[in-house]
């Protein structure tokens, strides 16, 4: 068994871990942490040495370390984490059967029971991901697990634990067997390109799939669409699929271009027939007001943080005015499909920028539907901010 460290909590947060709050910061224990090593298990005890929960130390963008269990006696070990993995796929057999969907979610961290780590299914191919040193100090036992209970035909992974989380470049291969690229799989019939071999980004946002769906069964009909910081263009490729008469992705990465023609071109698509543009997305805004264009339908689904040569966006910061550009350029009972996964606001508060962003502009709106993530991101509701992604689909009118 492994020797547990012990870790006295900040009195005024312990209620907040005895209910299950899963995150540990530096402000939340009156004991030192110079000692601890990424990967160490603690027992977090209160003044009276009192157990509350137990976990390990990893330091990441997001605390010091997770917890894992408020059962005193159950160990943190190989048995532990093959349970928790078990869990997981159990609860997500039906995705593992539908010809469909062949990409999705399988172990999503503190939702799962183990912050830190998120694992991916692409068509038979696993991709783990690691936020800490701490969390990758588990990797033998995650592994091992994942042999036992699955038939994978090759493993991926991708350390995101440099400075704030950013991605540490390596081959990302782990054993199995090598794809040949692009891996191609299914997301509700619509064909995506995954490169799991060629840093961070894979190809596609999985925890964006019921909007995606959405956009293309009941709003892209006969529509001129605009789909802003459209990354690879997922939500183009929908719309177009959905019968819109045309549509315009923007993103400022050069690369853009390339994944997007890519992706229509799987589904057989026409990209010639759409437009693709390397821009910045606020220089974009000028230029459509300026040349009176107007859209449909307006996606505007920005990093939480960006920066370009003239521009840093914050959403927490920014997002209203952001609403504002697209606000300009949307037809008068027409759709602005606004998305953020900025963990540090509720929906409730992105409402509010709505709500603002409509005011300063003089104009009304109504909001349709609202969108948080899918079944296979499990959350925590001790612990909000696991429950990230905000989606509004507002009619302008």
């Amino acid at each position: 068994m492994t020797k547990e460290i012990v870790v006295k909590a900040h009195p005024k947060y312990i209620s907040q871990f005895q209910k299950g709050f899963p995150l540990l910061n530096k402000d939340h224990v009156t004991t030192s942490i110079q000692n601890l090593q990424d990967g160490d298990i603690f027992r977090l005890v209160d003044n009276n040495n009192h157990f509350i929960a137990k976990g390990y130390f990893g330091l990441q963008n997001k605390g010091i370390g997770w917890l894992l269990t408020w059962k005193e006696h159950e160990n943190i070990d190989k048995g532990f984490i093959y349970k928790k993995l078990q869990a997981a796929i159990n609860q997500r057999l039906h995705f593992y059967y539908s010809e469909d969907t062949t990409a999705f979610r399988v172990f999503n961290g503190e939702g799962d029971g183990f912050g830190g780590l998120t694992i991916d299914y692409f068509a038979g191919f696993y991709l783990i991901q690691w936020y800490s040193e701490g969390a990758y100090s588990f990797h033998e036992d995650v592994m091992e697990a994942l042999r036992k209970l699955t038939d994978f035909k090759g493993i991926y992974q991708k350390k995101r634990f440099a400075q704030e989380g950013k991605y540490l470049e390596a081959d990302d291969f782990v054993e199995g067997t090598r794809p040949s690229f692009p891996l191609l799989v299914k997301e509700n019939g619509v064909k995506f390109a995954i490169y799991l071999n060629d840093g961070a980004m894979v190809g596609v946002f999985l925890d964006q799939r019921e909007v995606r769906k959405r956009i293309r069964d009941g709003y892209s009909e006969g529509k001129r669409v605009l789909n802003t910081f459209s990354y690879t263009g997922a939500f183009s490729v929908f719309a177009a699929l959905g019968g819109a008469t045309e549509t315009t992705s923007v993103d400022l990465a050069n690369r853009s271009l390339s994944k997007t023609i890519e992706q229509f071109s799987i589904n057989d698509i026409d990209y010639e027939a759409q437009n693709i543009i390397v821009e910045d997305v606020f220089k974009y805004f000028k230029y459509a007001v300026k040349k009176e264009l107007s859209f449909d339908l307006v996606i505007l689904d920005p990093p939480s943080f960006a920066r370009s040569k003239k521009h840093t966006f914050s959403a927490a910061k920014d997002y209203k005015d952001l609403l504002k550009e697209a606000i300009a350029i949307t037809e008068k009972g027409g759709t602005i499909v606004a998305s953020t996964n900025c963990s540090t606001f509720n929906m409730k508060k992105f409402k509010g920028f709505v709500e603002t962003a409509f005011k300063e502009t003089n104009g009304k709106y109504q909001i349709l539907e609202e969108f948080t993530l899918p079944e296979d991101f499990k959350t925590l509701r001790q612990y909000k901010q696991s429950d990230y992604l905000k989606v509004a689909f507002i009619r302008k009118l």
